[in-house]
């Protein structure tokens, strides 16, 4: 199974959303990652075919046969598609069984089959005690989990999540994250999100983008492999905090004791008591993105 994606771009009058966007996906998890306005959901939109790019294509295989042009595929194509957008329209005065037997209704699943799976997604996305809760009455957490819920029924080969643990704990995070990575041996899922630790161990391939182009794309251990060297912990009085942050790309505090430890990305040791450690994907994210990433949050 491939899902090819060559050179789409799309422009909403003078401002270019995405630019050549180009990749080939198959089972597994591709993140999209990127401050707003770097195109994120455009794509996802486009995938989906709620939005039509201005030029380029997307063909599709499951069968190891010639891949075909989703466009042409029309009807087919959605039907192996399963969609979480970042602000789902669920209905608050439908409990949560009876939507899901709707959206199951609007897939063309067959009652029996679709009692399986509500059962088993129910259960999966800790929805099974609220069955017979009406939406409207749903914490933000639960109807997030519910979005998810309804993405996934169908067992569709192509699942696109667009900030699938947003609003939830730590604990539902954790439990939607390995039901996510359990799913996707059989499908292609793309996901696009702000918290980055949720794919930095899931993920096949972390897809950067930035004003609408792809500034990286390769596995997340290859990523951290470019700032090997370049990330330290940096220990410092409290009181000179603030001029630290001034000259310095600090990305976390902690306190140790006394003193406070400050985690700097930069070619060289801020200090002489500064020593180098492991990076994470966190770190390679702030090393590309910079003071964009700080005022990242939902958006396109």
């Amino acid at each position: 199974m491939r899902l090819l994606i060559r050179d789409i771009t799309k422009s909403y009058g003078k401002n270019l959303a995405l630019s050549g966007f180009t990749a080939t996906l198959e089972p597994g998890i591709y993140a999209l990652l990127g401050p707003n306005g770097s195109g994120k959901s455009t794509l996802m939109n486009i995938l989906t075919d709620n939005l039509s790019a201005d030029s380029g294509e997307i063909l599709f295989s499951d069968d190891g046969g010639e891949p075909r042009d989703v466009g042409k595929m029309g009807v087919e194509f959605r039907e192996k598609l399963g969609f979480m957008p970042q602000y789902p329209g669920l209905y608050p005065n439908f409990t949560v069984e009876r939507f899901m037997w709707y959206m199951a209704t609007l897939k063309c699943i067959e009652r029996s089959d679709a009692k399986r799976q509500i059962d088993e997604i129910l259960s999966s996305v800790e929805l099974d005690d609220a069955r017979r809760k009406r939406i409207g009455a749903l914490s933000g957490g639960m109807k997030q989990r519910l979005a998810l819920a309804q993405a996934v029924l169908g067992e569709p080969s192509i699942l696109i999540l667009d900030e699938p643990t947003a609003g939830l704990d730590p604990k539902q995070r954790i439990a939607i994250r390995n039901y996510i990575s359990k799913i996707a041996l059989s499908k292609i899922v793309m996901i696009a999100t702000h918290v980055v630790s949720d794919v930095e161990f899931i993920a096949r391939d972390i897809i950067m983008l930035k004003k609408g182009k792809i500034v990286d794309n390769a596995p997340p251990h290859e990523l951290t492999a470019k700032i090997e060297g370049k990330v330290w912990i940096t220990p410092c009085a409290e009181s000179d905090v603030v001029s630290m942050q001034d000259r310095f790309r600090v990305t976390n505090i902690s306190r140790d004791g006394a003193l406070v430890d400050l985690r700097i990305i930069a070619d060289d040791a801020p200090t002489g008591d500064s020593h180098t450690v492991a990076p994470t994907l966190e770190d390679y994210y702030l090393y590309v993105f910079g003071d964009e990433a700080a005022s990242a949050g939902s958006g396109s």
